[in-house]
């Protein structure tokens, strides 16, 4: 009798061992269910939209100086975070380290704001031209083109480089495509104030241009009668976008400047015609989204 009852006993303790076990793996099973992304409230795994991933799109705003520094340059920076902030993750840098191949396929687009003189070695530029070559944008604003004058596929991509400038004065700006992006909202004869540049070369044939100024309207800037101040081309498989304004702190505070600016910016980007606030950009997808590179300090004003 006191062996069977052992028996039975030893039984009882194996069941409730196995039971035991049964529920801890049920409550461990639950456990890693629970806090699997999108269980709680009856959530499903969020999909990325239109294929671009959850991360927002990048613009980098470069702004390295190596001759006459723009006092506008900080304004143009914060007009542009103001603009396309809600779109882009937007980084400023003057660091011409951010010029390699790796980095530079975290951007949509590149701007060019108010750069001077010769600030890309020619690791840099090679990395530069590799980016326009796979579909990158480029932007280039106001002393943009008194940038690289000793790099001519620089000079190609921009579209002419500077040559020299009257002092700051009103002018008028005949508008030849109004249904740009970038020149749309524009009224035919765009009045403002700026610093007008005249070009070493006229850009006419080699791009497509959006307004030029009326040479009658200003004093000391002539190009023959034909003065073209703002274009856009595909160059190389990319976009390049270029516009003379922005030499004044005024300029990025102007309303119609600004969306000239946006508008500029978002089809060298390759922006799909979307409303503002909507990361719905084409083609390629957003670059990895981790921390901006280091800012280098910036260069001291020159005079010039």
């Amino acid at each position: 009798m006191l062996r069977a009852h052992t028996h039975r006993s030893l039984q009882s303790r194996l069941q409730y061992g196995r039971l035991a076990l049964l529920v801890l793996g049920l409550a461990s099973a639950l456990l890693c269910l629970a806090a699997a992304p999108g269980f709680a409230a009856g959530q499903s795994t969020p999909k990325p939209q239109d294929g671009a991933g959850s991360a927002r799109q990048r613009l980098l705003v470069f702004s390295k100086t190596a001759g006459f520094r723009h006092q506008s340059i900080p304004d143009g920076i914060k007009a542009i975070r103001e603009i396309l902030g809600a779109r882009y993750e937007i980084d400023a840098s003057e660091d011409a380290a951010v010029f390699s191949a790796e980095n530079l396929r975290r951007y949509r687009a590149v701007v060019f704001l108010s750069t001077t003189g010769d600030i890309l070695n020619d690791e840099q530029q090679r990395a530069f031209e590799a980016f326009i070559r796979a579909g990158g944008g480029y932007a280039g604003v106001h002393a943009a083109a008194d940038t690289e004058h000793t790099w001519p596929w620089y000079g190609d991509l921009v579209g002419a480089y500077f040559k020299t400038h009257p002092e700051i004065q009103p002018a008028t700006i005949k508008v030849e495509d109004r249904t740009h992006r970038s020149t749309r909202m524009l009224p035919a004869e765009w009045r403002r104030t700026d610093e007008w540049y005249v070009y070493n070369r006229n850009p006419r044939d080699r791009v497509k241009v959006l307004a030029s100024l009326d040479d009658s309207t200003i004093k000391g800037a002539t190009m023959n009668g034909d003065h073209p101040i703002a274009w856009y081309h595909e160059f190389q498989g990319g976009r390049s976008w270029y516009t003379g304004g922005g030499h004044t702190s005024e300029s990025f505070s102007e309303e119609l400047f600004r969306k000239h600016l946006e508008g500029g910016i978002l089809w060298a980007a390759g922006a799909a015609e979307e409303a503002p606030g909507v990361p719905n950009d084409a083609s390629n997808g957003p670059a990895a989204k981790d921390e901006a590179p280091p800012r280098a300090t910036p260069v001291p004003e020159s005079a010039g």
